[in-house]
């Protein structure tokens, strides 16, 4: 488990930063153009990278069905309802709604997989919920105003919940550079498709602005936070895979309050020491100490 902090550390700082900058990427493209781009271009690079590092592209056949069912529950959804939720509502309120899905795959894993939580989580689980919650509450106004936004932001949690159990369920027996990049192109398909549909398929240049708006989102958040992601999968239960994203919403309230003015009073500083008590009880295990009378193999 102690393997999984220093990527845990990492998702956390590029996830929790990218979010601000969402309503920045369309202001001159739709969200679906945006999201189709960035999908197409991150996984082909990171297959790109893959090939470079020796690693065979292949996934077993029997393995695609999962592939693309993750990347069109997971991918899709949250790439979508993410970024919809971040335009209509302010983005750390976005980003909290989003990061309920560690109370969604806590949940399901229990129901699904039969990865019952122990004390130990089910109090992570506690204080991380009572965190998001805290912050939910503090922000009832502006959902009322934007409904669409607060159930859009839902969405994305659950969606990306749902697809993470999939993974977890039947794993594909890949690397996390090659899984992600073909999950991010499974989910570019439906994505382009609808964007041409919508008469998005117009060429422009967009603004220098948007091109490095655009460009570090596939960088950071998509490439690099998409492969740090599936790592932490790989190496945690799914309840605990998902606690451990729980301090995103935190980053992204402290950058949000930095860059674009949001609030940032005693409510929020007090939901972010519930988040930082749940992802420490999540992620580190307790100390035993090793009895000097008994060999411990």
């Amino acid at each position: 488990m102690r393997k999984a902090i220093p990527l845990v550390v990492l998702l956390t700082l590029v996830w929790g930063t990218a979010w601000q900058l969402f309503p920045m990427a369309v202001r001159e493209v739709s969200v679906w153009t945006f999201r189709a781009v960035s999908l197409v271009i991150a996984g082909l690079l990171l297959l790109a990278v893959a090939r470079l590092r020796g690693e065979s592209l292949r996934v077993p056949r029997s393995h695609w069905g999962t592939v693309v069912a993750a990347s069109w529950v997971y991918l899709v959804v949250w790439n979508v309802a993410s970024t919809y939720a971040a335009i209509l509502i302010p983005s750390g309120q976005a980003a909290i709604l989003g990061f309920t899905m560690p109370l969604w795959a806590a949940l399901a894993a229990w129901a699904l997989l039969g990865q019952r939580p122990g004390v130990r989580v089910l109090l992570a689980l506690v204080f991380g919920g009572l965190g998001v919650g805290l912050l939910i509450y503090d922000g009832i106004g502006v959902y009322a105003q934007a409904p669409v936004g607060f159930a859009l932001g839902l969405l994305s949690g659950l969606g990306w919940a749902l697809g993470t159990l999939l993974l977890k369920r039947r794993p594909v027996p890949v690397s996390s550079l090659v899984l992600t990049g073909w999950q991010l192109l499974a989910a570019a398909a439906p994505v382009v498709l609808i964007a041409f549909v919508r008469g998005d398929g117009v060429w422009f240049m967009p603004s220098a602005t948007t091109i490095a708006v655009i460009g570090y989102i596939i960088l950071m958040p998509m490439a690099l936070g998409n492969v740090t992601w599936f790592a932490i999968v790989g190496l945690l239960p799914a309840n605990i895979a998902g606690l451990s994203s729980v301090m995103v919403p935190v980053v992204a309230m402290i950058s949000g309050a930095v860059i674009l003015r949001e609030p940032l009073g005693p409510v929020q500083w007090t939901a972010m020491l519930c988040c930082a008590v749940g992802f420490g009880l999540a992620l580190l295990k307790p100390h035993r100490p090793r009895d000097s009378t008994i060999p411990v193999p």
